[in-house]
């Protein structure tokens, strides 16, 4: 048995799953002669679905590896087109509050289920180590 990455986007504004988020899977690498110390390698790019998961996981079989990873979600785009349902909230499709939200994490048990779920608002945002 192997372990697997999955995610799960939540708009707790709306009480509802945020349908069509896009985010990116990144490892984080170290690197000793770069000036920050760290390499980012893109692993994938995907949209969440209707009930605001993604329809793989983003990380299984081969691919599942011990490290550290980095998911960020594009939540600025999504409370963009959702701008009617805040007429009053002074949201900015052109500087929202939020507009990229990177959530960074280990990954040390290659037989575990790794969830990274993501509640998120036009002004703030929370995770967990899901199950």
């Amino acid at each position: 048995m192997s372990g697997w990455l999955s995610t799960h986007v939540l708009d707790t504004a709306n009480g509802t799953p945020a349908k069509d988020v896009a985010l990116a899977l990144w490892r984080i690498k170290e690197n000793p002669t770069a000036r920050t110390k760290t390499d980012h390698q893109l692993i994938k790019t995907v949209r969440t679905n209707a009930d605001g998961r993604t329809d793989a996981p983003l990380l299984e079989g081969k691919d599942f590896d011990l490290g550290l990873y980095e998911i960020v979600f594009e939540v600025g785009d999504y409370f963009a087109k959702l701008e009617a349902a805040f007429p009053k909230a002074s949201l900015s499709a052109t500087y929202p509050f939020l507009s990229s939200v990177p959530l960074r994490f280990g990954i040390a048990d290659l037989n575990a289920h790794y969830h990274v779920p993501l509640l998120v608002s036009p002004w703030s945002y929370s995770t967990y180590r899901g199950s």
